[in-house]
């Protein structure tokens, strides 16, 4: 029994060495991880995250530095939190490091496989980035289709014109929601796609809402890939009943665009889905009905989304500082006078204005983790290395609120903007909420125009006040965790004319 026990003994020793060594080898090959907590066996610090990982992260960050190594399961995860190390992965890094971690939620009806935004930065993913810059997003474009968005804003004008008559409070998301989807719609198929007044708009927000929350939520399977195909959690089977009801939408909305395009003398629309459906028929494109339904779903969740999100964030941060509110009505009253409308032309000589959306992109960026991006291969940052398929994270938030870069950081101070050149458009990288370098996002060009618009429009048309009496610091300014930053409670407040 001796001699067993110390056989015994013996093997689970050299068991243990030889794991230490394995442990040790890969370490060694991965060279110098960046510091970050210990982590525990097999989970590494999943606990950490909690229900708001990009507020978790930063506070890690304050005790780890601006870059950062988390396991995740079986993910090494890098996180980034200042501007100066976001400068080295966007701009000197970009090649390298423009990979992209594929969440399970988005294996959703293969939507990963054609998605421009989850592709990796192949030549499929150049093409349809190309396709979209060319015919929606360029100056030109955009230029043309000034009207177009001149008249969704004045729609939208309208419908709060009739709240205002009647001291019905609005909702201030939910009607931006609809004139960014529905000019997004006309772009693409020349109609509306939802209504200010149909009852089935909320249900069409609470959809594309649900799956920007679905798609950010930590999720087990992407951390342990062994458990992936069973879909613990039922996030990836959530997310697909939602692409669905957006694929349903556009089926029928392709198939009537086809039905008329078989007729004969029926005169062409010329817009986007007219354009895709022209490159699907060349012999030997790459580009089916699969492919042009996930470029919308795309276009619809990440444009609608974001723009309406952050409408509702600037008003609500006016609202919640009376003073910035005065001062910006202040600015618009005495550069466009009260009887003309808001024109697209006008922001230019609207510096506060400019000031207020920059503030908001800086306190509530649309999406507060970047999305994740993956190291194609080894490469060094500050003397650290980022191993091979890394998951990369930028902390957009924590570096918009970073004490090192801002006066006073979780204060809305619009004037800090006013003579300063910082910019979100990914040349300035203590502001990013768009991102930065070759996966920066495509719609920032309009998402620009209509937030302007909309906010000058909205400003200059009506006085606003709390409803019940509320007073500003009673509002809730809380935000709930996505792919998106989202308010907690929806900002409804009552229209006053003048």
């Amino acid at each position: 029994m001796e001699y067993s026990s110390f056989f015994l003994w013996i093997s689970v020793t050299c068991s243990c060495i030889y794991v230490l060594l394995l442990l040790a080898k890969k370490r060694s090959d991965q060279g110098r991880l960046p510091p970050g907590p210990f982590p525990l066996p097999i989970v590494g610090s999943l606990f950490k995250l909690g229900n708001k990982p990009n507020e978790s992260l930063a506070q890690l960050s304050t005790t780890y530095g601006p870059l950062m190594t988390l396991k995740l399961g079986y993910v090494t995860t890098i996180v980034v939190s200042s501007a100066k190390i976001a400068k080295e992965i966007l701009q000197k890094n970009d090649k390298v490091l423009s990979g992209r971690t594929v969440v399970d939620a988005i294996r959703a009806l293969r939507h990963h496989e054609a998605s421009m935004a989850w592709l990796p930065p192949n030549t499929r993913w150049r093409r349809l980035r190309v396709l979209c810059n060319t015919h929606i997003f360029t100056t030109q474009r955009l230029d043309s289709s000034q009207d177009l968005r001149q008249k969704k804003v004045q729609e939208l004008i309208n419908y709060i014109g009739e709240n205002c008559r009647t001291g019905r409070a609005v909702d201030i998301g939910k009607a931006a929601f609809v004139t960014a989807l529905n000019l997004i719609s006309n772009t693409v198929f020349s109609i509306d796609l939802v209504d200010l007044n149909s009852k089935s708009t909320q249900e069409f927000k609470d959809l594309v809402s649900e799956i920007m929350v679905d798609v950010g939520r930590p999720n087990l399977g992407d951390y342990f890939p062994l458990i992936r195909p069973i879909d613990l959690e039922g996030i990836r089977r959530r997310v697909t009943a939602k692409f669905q009801k957006l694929h349903t939408i556009f089926d029928q909305l392709i198939d009537q665009r086809l039905r008329s395009r078989s007729l004969p003398d029926t005169p062409r629309r010329d817009d986007f889905l007219d354009l895709l459906l022209d490159q699907s028929e060349v012999s030997g494109s790459e580009l089916d009905r699969h492919d042009i339904k996930t470029l919308f779903v795309d276009i619809f969740v990440a444009g609608s989304d974001t723009s309406s999100s952050t409408l509702e964030w600037a008003m609500s941060e006016l609202l919640h500082n009376p003073q910035a509110m005065a001062t910006a009505r202040s600015e618009i009253a005495e550069t466009i006078g009260t009887e003309k409308q808001v024109e697209e032309s006008d922001i230019a000589g609207l510096p506060y204005l400019q000031a207020i959306v920059k503030e908001t992109l800086r306190l509530h960026p649309p999406v507060p983790l970047l999305l994740p991006r993956r190291a194609e291969s080894s490469t060094e940052i500050c003397g650290f290395t980022i191993p091979k398929h890394a998951q990369v994270l930028v902390n957009a938030w924590a570096i918009g609120r970073d004490m090192n870069t801002w006066v006073d950081p979780t204060s809305f101070i619009p004037g800090r903007f006013l003579g300063s050149e910082v910019d979100f458009k990914g040349r300035d990288f203590e502001l990013i909420p768009f991102g930065a370098g070759r996966r920066i996002c495509p719609g920032l060009p309009l998402a620009n125009r209509m937030v302007h618009l909309m906010l000058a429009s909205l400003l200059h048309s009506f006085a606003w006040k709390l409803p019940d009496g509320m007073t500003p610091q009673e509002m809730d300014m809380s935000d709930k965790f996505g792919i998106t930053l989202q308010k907690t409670v929806p900002l409804c407040v009552v229209p006053v004319q003048g």
